[in-house]
């Protein structure tokens, strides 16, 4: 059991392959030397800009809790590192385990009476476009849009036979896990766990590709305190069922430049606004 005294804060979306976000980066730094920083997915692309970036974060904060994003999984031809699928995040696991970052395949820490619970669950094309019932129908309706996400061509769920069969999977061996808490919980997922944040995307195909809707009653069911969560590249706050959702996104440049710079870590507690 472990506990902290100082701010439980969270960020997402680094994308430091972007000269400007690395440099933001950089600049992370606490404000106690007890705060904790979640990190909810897509520090970056290649595994050596992953390494270096929970480096430096796990030096200065006291600790440091990662979930993976999708483009973490993505095996790109200019990563030396060309493991694809579940290899892939057992080498990114590896790497954050030499760090000391806490990883959804470790025991879950606790931070002053609040287990703070990383996941990596991924999705299922189950965020479906209106009128679809398939899949097959949703990835139609997304192409004919001109929507469609890199992951399916660079994320491989390889031995699964496909990113909605290692969805199914790691949803059942996460459900066993949380089976067992006591605590109300801090979710981190890179993806909402409910639907409701994709409502606001410009593109509304894309939001397969941003959950599944088999986690629509996680944060009831499991007492959960907040979810952090990012991938939209729309930080806000919003409230489900009088949960409160944390979207932490730095995002691209192009999109940061639009609010007067990169935003940095959201405290996500004590937090002491009402809703």
């Amino acid at each position: 059991m472990e506990s902290a005294t100082g701010r439980l804060l969270a960020i997402s979306d680094l994308h430091v392959a972007y000269a400007e976000n690395r440099a933001h980066a950089s600049t992370l730094r606490p404000t106690s030397d007890d705060d904790w920083l979640l990190v909810a997915g897509d520090v970056a692309e290649r595994v050596d800009d992953v390494e270096w970036t929970l480096s430096l974060l796990a030096e200065r904060f006291a600790r440091v809790v990662w979930a993976p994003g999708n483009h973490e999984l993505w095996t790109s031809k200019n990563d030396p590192v060309q493991l694809r699928g579940v290899e892939r995040y057992e080498r990114l696991v590896e790497v954050c385990r030499s760090l000391g970052v806490i990883t959804p395949e470790d025991p879950y820490v606790s931070w002053n009476g609040v287990t703070i619970v990383p996941l990596f669950i991924g999705y299922d094309y189950t965020f479906r476009p209106e009128g679809t019932a398939t899949k097959e129908e949703a990835l139609e309706v997304a192409q004919n849009a001109g929507v469609i996400c890199t992951d399916e061509y660079r994320l491989h769920p390889d031995p699964y036979p496909s990113r909605d069969a290692w969805c199914a999977a790691r949803l059942a061996s996460t459900r066993d896990r949380l089976a067992a808490l006591t605590e109300p919980v801090v979710f981190v997922n890179h993806y909402p766990l409910v639907r409701e944040p994709t409502r606001v995307l410009r593109y509304p195909e894309f939001a397969q590709w941003c959950g599944t809707e088999h986690t629509a009653d996680w944060h009831l069911r499991y007492n959960a305190a907040c979810v952090v969560y990012g991938h939209l590249h729309i930080p806000r706050t919003t409230w489900y069922d009088g949960v409160r959702f944390e979207e932490v996104s730095v995002g691209y440049p192009r999109e940061w430049r639009r609010l007067g710079g990169p935003p940095g870590p959201r405290q996500v507690l004590p937090y002491p606004v009402a809703p």
